[in-house]
């Protein structure tokens, strides 16, 4: 369990980047869970695993609604080519930023609005 500095030119935030890690890498078991129980278990100084649960629960919440989105669509078969499509997509993002996080920075998942 390190601690990075803050570096403003390489996007770095101080923190524990073990846990910030983990809260990416827990969606791909407990999807929306993992970053629920790492945001609630971080301490109120760590601003980095705080950031990289928000930014991993808000993702999985897009996720779940794609996914239920794909589930209905699939009484019209197209769903079943879109869930595979999902499932790719989430495993790819959540492990880059899973790396990203390890490396003390705050991973924001692209087109993923804010929500929490």
């Amino acid at each position: 369990m390190s601690a990075e500095s803050n570096d403003d030119e390489s996007g770095t935030v101080e923190g524990d980047t073990t846990l910030a890690a983990l809260s990416h890498a827990s969606a791909l078991v407990a999807s929306v869970l993992g970053p629920v129980l790492f945001l609630v278990l971080a301490d109120d100084d760590d601003q980095l695993v705080k950031e990289n649960a928000k930014n991993s629960l808000n993702f999985q919440i897009v996720m779940f609604i794609a996914f239920l989105v794909s589930g209905i669509l699939t009484i019209v078969v197209i769903g079943l080519l879109l869930i595979p499509i999902f499932a790719i997509i989430d495993l790819v993002l959540v492990l880059i930023a899973t790396v990203k996080a390890n490396n003390g920075e705050v991973y924001e998942y692209p087109y993923t609005p804010s929500i929490i």
